[in-house]
């Protein structure tokens, strides 16, 4: 476990650096993208309240002045990604923060967010993500389907790509073919090859995500930039295990809900079925299963599937 308050960054580009947030002081599960330029630095996905700190920490690490942040893209407003905005433009009141318009009025009221997360997170909430301040309305800026933002040195093309969020918005560099994808294109720890689908409630939605997949294969991206974690080069191969374990996790949980499993019996299932895989997909690392779970727990997974079949396909839980 590394100090909670070092500095983690790394250069990707000659713009471009990975932050290393060190969630629950773990390294390479919950990132943010530092741009340089022209245009202001950036930060795409901020991570939670719990490591403003440690985020900050990183901006300094990769040489620049935390002061000099202007702008704060978000790719969608659950807490590990949008939930240290508030408290960023508190302390750097320049800064600018662009999202989605179904994500905008939680972040200037997280009221109802965060009681949605209490329900999931219980008495680990204040631990997990610290404290959610909210944004001032004067900095929030609604980013729509098809807008194009400059931050940094690039332009960035916002997509709408829900299924894992109704807020999801993914932002492709047109000119370098890379794509900031946020968690539609789910979760893949460095030097892992196994991808997982973070798939929480209250917005799965397989029909929309499997829409967003194929439209983000239509743009051919050469590069995907995750939150969890760090740079995905093999593009079509990663989005078609995405696209496969989605389907495979719906139909071991849709079976099994029809049975009438608990939310528990139904994680040990998903546990027992893949944690195998995702522990040898990590030679000799013993923290794999631990750091996928950190980041995309099999409990919330599999509410994610119950509350999906429940509102969008009662049929099949009757048949």
């Amino acid at each position: 476990m590394q100090d909670r308050q070092e500095g983690v960054a790394r250069q990707l580009a000659d713009d471009l650096w990975v932050i290393d947030t060190l969630f629950q002081g773990e390294p390479g599960t919950i990132a943010s993208y530092l741009l340089t330029g022209d245009n202001g630095l950036a930060l795409i996905d901020v991570g939670s309240g719990a490591t403003v700190e440690q985020l900050l920490a990183g901006v300094r690490a990769a040489g620049f002045d935390p002061t000099d942040i202007r702008h704060l893209v978000l790719t969608h407003i659950h807490l590990d990604h949008a939930g240290a905005s508030g408290a960023l433009v508190r302390r750097i009141p320049e800064a600018q923060v662009y999202v989605h318009r179904l994500g905008a009025p939680h972040l200037a009221h997280p009221e109802k967010l965060l009681s949605s997360a209490q329900r999931i997170y219980g008495d680990k909430m204040d631990r997990l993500w610290g404290t959610t301040e909210p944004v001032p309305e004067d900095h929030l800026h609604v980013v729509e389907d098809g807008q194009r933002i400059t931050v940094g040195s690039r332009t960035l093309l916002a997509l709408y790509t829900p299924g894992h969020a109704i807020h999801h918005l993914a932002y492709f560099d047109e000119q370098r073919g890379e794509l900031f994808a946020g968690d539609v294109a789910g979760v893949q720890l460095e030097g892992s090859d196994y991808v997982r689908p973070p798939t929480p409630p209250p917005d799965l939605n397989l029909e929309d995500w499997y829409a967003s997949i194929d439209r983000i294969e239509a743009l051919h991206p050469s590069v995907l930039y995750l939150p969890h974690f760090g740079r995905v080069g093999d593009v079509e191969v990663h989005l078609e295990q995405l696209r496969r374990r989605l389907g495979d996790w719906g139909a071991l949980m849709l079976a099994n809900i029809r049975q009438g499993k608990t939310d528990t019996e139904l994680a040990a299932i998903l546990a027992r079925t893949f944690d195998p895989d995702v522990a040898q997909s990590i030679p000799g690392d013993e923290t794999a299963v631990e750091r996928y779970e950190l980041v995309a727990n099999y409990l919330m997974s599999a509410q994610g599937y119950v509350r999906y079949y429940r509102k969008v396909h009662p049929e099949l839980l009757a048949s």
